[in-house]
């Protein structure tokens, strides 16, 4: 019996060094001695970037909102974001100016109005934020077929995309 459990030893020790021994097999990808000429490959249209990049639409939306909406084609959206960095200037100035005043008559209503300022001043920072964000989802869906309709059926929902030849 003891010479059964060493011969099984034995046999796994011999079979893990014969594995090892064989030489294994290379896929052609993974050659490394050999190199190809791929200068006229021909990517495929869908490969191929057209338009800003999403970081890059990111950046531009997040130092002036609306820009990198601009660039994805998209102005609407990006006149929405101007228009709200507008409303928010212009209130963080509206009620820093009334914060000045209270402070100047000594108002006890000033608390209330610091407050407003940087509930103004969080809305701005954060419309850079969002507008950084909602440009670069874009960006990268850029290439999404417009056409793509969502319609209620009597069983539930559909989705229709019309593929062109």
């Amino acid at each position: 019996m003891k010479n059964d459990g060493m011969r099984e030893r034995w046999n796994v020790v011999a079979l893990a060094a014969f594995l090892s021994i064989i030489p294994s097999f290379h896929l052609s990808a993974q050659d490394t001695t050999s190199t190809r000429d791929t200068s006229h490959l021909v990517l495929p249209a869908d490969t191929v970037h057209h338009g800003v990049r999403p970081m890059g639409a990111f950046l531009r939306s997040f130092v002036l909102p609306g820009w990198g909406q601009v660039a994805t084609d998209r102005p609407v959206t990006g006149a929405t974001f101007v228009a709200w960095e507008g409303v928010t200037i212009m209130m963080t100035m509206k009620a820093q100016q009334e914060a000045n005043y209270f402070k100047a008559i000594h108002s006890a209503n000033l608390r209330h109005k610091r407050q407003e300022v940087q509930d103004w001043l969080v809305l701005w920072v954060f419309n850079h934020f969002f507008s950084g964000a909602e440009a670069y989802v874009s960006a990268h869906l850029h290439d999404f077929p417009p056409d793509l309709k969502v319609r209620a059926f009597p069983g539930g929902i559909g989705i229709s995309i019309p593929f062109h030849e």
